[in-house]
């Protein structure tokens, strides 16, 4: 009965199907469209055949050709924001004046048709790609908006009810056929990345498709998005009763195969569209073109709310896919472009933050990466060390597999509210000294004293960059926002935060006096981030925010045991310049692109990082004269 209702409406041909489907979708109850998107959008054909993909064209544009269609639907585009996604290597700007997110960007042509030419910019090359956020108050100020965004833009009337009628009867329907092609290719025990790749390819003109719907502006964006959001249209899609149909009984199977996933969760229920998309979205290693289509229809601020949401219930998966992935430099970029423009908006990151415990996802995550490389430090007596940390040379750590999960904890620190929350959770901060602790020690140097090395070991690269990127630019954004005598209480916290894991840091390595045997004084390491927390809270305390050094620093023994790390870096391990070198080069190259950090931050941590070791004892040495002078 089905086919041939589709068999009859398609012999009317393209445009005479259109109008007659028109006319039944703008009766409020049609009956014809479902059988015939059964024909067209049957699972068993190649998801990018043309002729499926222009029957899809001409029947949401209602018996006008497509192009007429288009043109009027964007006639009615109320211009609020422009949302334009681009992928990497593409030219981009960034304005501090105009900017409330460190993270704000825009396209060239918003930049141009603003006023931005006393301002604060700079120009870049997007790493990991980018959306325009010309129009979002959220993430810029209005003044920067340009003359086509925001409200310098003339309105639009209403557009006819029955416009999109068909579009909105439509669009659920071509979303889940995307998902059922992900469905079927994910079936089997030969899913690799290439496997995803291919399956990935094999959908391109699907997923243009859709972009050109999104492309006409915003109303037919929310008529795409009310389909991803909606959870009873998902269940009407995907959940029985069936009808006895050839694409009835492929549902009821395809539900089956879905629900056994191994990496669905019982506690992952997914209730709409999006829930399952961005599912095959972090399945499939993060295509750039599914990672486009869904920034596109980021100017829906409901839809946008809902994505972020859905995007931080999956989060716990990232490590898992960043481990496993052929390519992970690649995946990290286009992970970091769809999270850098969900993380941007304060209120936004604070409401994931209070009701969904981001930052805890986000350390646990992190941890639960680096805890997979964890080996016994060597440093002193190897069999008397109970200390474990990062293997340096590890791919997560040379292949920088964890970078995108620091780079959205820095976006997120980058926001004051949601700072402050995080030096005010202990419980938070006992988790993040405790992944500070995998680095302490790391990448343990041995003095060569019978011959030369030529070489340096890749290590000293991966132990450095992964310092700064996961523990420096951190402490630097949070203690950016403590500028206020009230913030003292937190200050501290970190303080006495860092002073517990030091001293069970002390006894673990077994380190109970500072003179150390011949044997011990050969081993050093570059990296120990608890004494940089320490130093780094103490002087902020005590110079900024009234506190007291007497009141926060423990006892003279304890102070000599943590001045000795540091001081033998200083003493005894000559500093290899061709290392450093190597070192700072590679480290700038890679994060002058980053999307979440200034120039300025970036070469004053970068220039911290590596002469850290001497400013450890500066600090402390400024914080005792400071306690000193207070007395006198």
């Amino acid at each position: 009965m089905s086919n041939s209702t589709a068999q009859v409406l398609m012999k009317k041909g393209k445009r005479g199907a259109a109008s007659y489907i028109h006319a039944d979708c703008a009766s409020g109850s049609p009956q014809h469209l479902g059988p015939l998107l059964d024909v067209l959008l049957n699972p068993s054909k190649a998801i990018d055949e043309w002729e499926t993909i222009d029957w899809c064209r001409w029947l949401l544009a209602g018996g006008r050709t497509p192009d007429e269609f288009a043109a009027v639907v964007r006639s009615y585009d109320k211009h609020d924001k422009c949302g334009l996604v681009w992928i990497p290597r593409v030219v981009a700007y960034r304005c501090r004046t105009c900017g409330i997110s460190p993270c704000m960007s825009i396209c060239r042509d918003c930049f141009h048709r603003g006023d931005h030419s006393t301002h604060d910019f700079n120009m870049f090359l997007s790493q990991a790609g980018g959306a325009c956020d010309c129009g979002d108050n959220s993430v810029m100020k209005e003044d920067g908006f340009c003359s086509n965004h925001g409200n310098k833009c003339p309105r639009t009337g209403a557009a006819p009810a029955e416009l999109m009628c068909v579009a909105e009867a439509m669009m659920p329907r071509l979303i889940l056929r995307l998902l059922q092609h992900f469905r079927e290719n994910s079936w089997g025990t030969q899913t690799t990345s290439d496997s995803y790749r291919i399956a990935v390819q094999e959908c391109e003109g699907y997923v243009q498709m859709l972009m050109e719907f999104n492309n006409m502006g915003d109303l037919m964006r929310s008529a795409m998005t009310k389909a991803l959001i909606n959870p009873q249209m998902y269940r009407n899609l995907v959940e029985p009763p069936f009808p006895d149909t050839e694409y009835g009984r492929y549902m009821a199977e395809s539900s089956k195969i879905y629900r056994h996933l191994p990496a669905l969760a019982p506690r992952l229920q997914h209730n709409t569209l999006l829930d399952e998309f961005i599912f095959w979205t972090f399945k499939y290693e993060f295509p750039q073109n599914v990672v486009c289509f869904l920034l596109n229809m980021l100017p829906d601020q409901d839809y946008k709310e809902h994505l972020t949401r859905t995007f931080v219930m999956h989060y716990a998966r990232i490590p898992l896919v960043l481990e496993s992935a052929a390519d992970p430099d690649t995946l990290s970029n286009r992970v970091v472009h769809m999270s850098v423009q969900l993380f941007s908006n304060e209120a936004l990151a604070l409401r994931c933050v209070q009701q969904l415990h981001l930052l805890h996802v986000m350390v646990l995550s992190l941890r639960l990466m680096m805890g997979r490389i964890l080996v016994r430090n060597s440093l002193h007596d190897p069999d008397a060390n109970l200390h474990r940390v990062i293997d340096c040379t590890r791919r997560v750590m040379k292949e920088h597999c964890y970078w995108p999960l620091v780079s959205d904890f820095n976006n997120v620190l980058s926001h004051k509210s949601v700072a402050l929350l995080f030096l005010q959770d202990d419980a938070l901060v006992d988790m993040w000294f405790e992944f500070l602790s995998m680095l302490q020690g790391m990448n343990v140097n041995v003095r060569e004293t019978g011959g030369h090395i030529e070489f340096e070991p890749s290590s000293y690269y991966a132990a450095f960059s992964c310092e700064l990127e996961a523990a420096a630019y951190p402490m630097w954004s949070v203690l950016g926002h403590l500028s206020e005598p009230a913030h003292a209480p937190l200050a501290r916290r970190m303080v006495a935060a860092a002073l517990a894991y030091l001293r069970d840091w002390l006894d673990a390595v077994n380190f109970t006096t500072p003179h150390m045997h011949r044997t011990e004084a050969m081993h050093a390491s570059f990296h120990f981030p608890l004494h940089r927390y320490l130093a780094a809270f103490l002087c902020a305390g005590v110079r900024c925010l009234g506190l007291r050094a007497a009141d926060l620093l423990p006892s003279q023994d304890l102070l000599a045991l943590l001045a000795a790390h540091p001081l033998r870096v200083q003493v005894h391990t000559p500093t290899p310049r061709s290392t450093y070198t190597c070192t700072y080069t590679c480290v700038y190259t890679r994060t002058r692109t980053h999307a979440y950090t200034h120039t300025s931050a970036r070469i004053r941590t970068l220039t911290h990082v590596y002469t850290y070791t001497h400013k450890l004892i500066q600090m402390y040495t400024c914080v005792l004269l400071h306690c000193i002078c207070r007395e006198i």
